[in-house]
């Protein structure tokens, strides 16, 4: 009886462009250079640049929750029903903690 053989292939693909993780690499550098900034200026304690500190402060969270945002949906779309009803839960309730300070202030 002959043998039987099987040949199998494999192929590798380099993704080249920006992925996910390198977006979110280099967002969190521009976050934390927004952040060092924010913190310089805090030190300096001038008084006419509060409002540019709060604003690059206020930035730089804008920038890190996206990147939370976009993982965590990544994480929760396979999941069932729950766990997306969760996800936006979560979302907003991220989203209201940030707008209820700037329009309380």
């Amino acid at each position: 009886m002959a043998e039987k053989t099987t040949k199998t292939t494999t192929t590798t693909t380099k993704r080249t462009g920006w992925g996910l993780n390198k977006l979110s690499f280099y967002t969190m550098a521009a976050a934390a250079i927004l952040y060092l900034v924010a913190a310089i200026l805090a030190l300096i304690n001038a008084s006419k640049l509060a409002t540019a500190v709060g604003v690059l402060q206020g930035f730089a969270t804008a920038i890190m929750v996206c990147i939370v945002a976009v993982l965590g949906w990544k994480y929760a779309r396979h999941k069932t029903t729950t766990w997306k009803v969760l996800y936006f839960v979560f979302l907003g309730l991220v989203i209201l903690g940030i707008i209820i300070p700037l329009v309380a202030a």
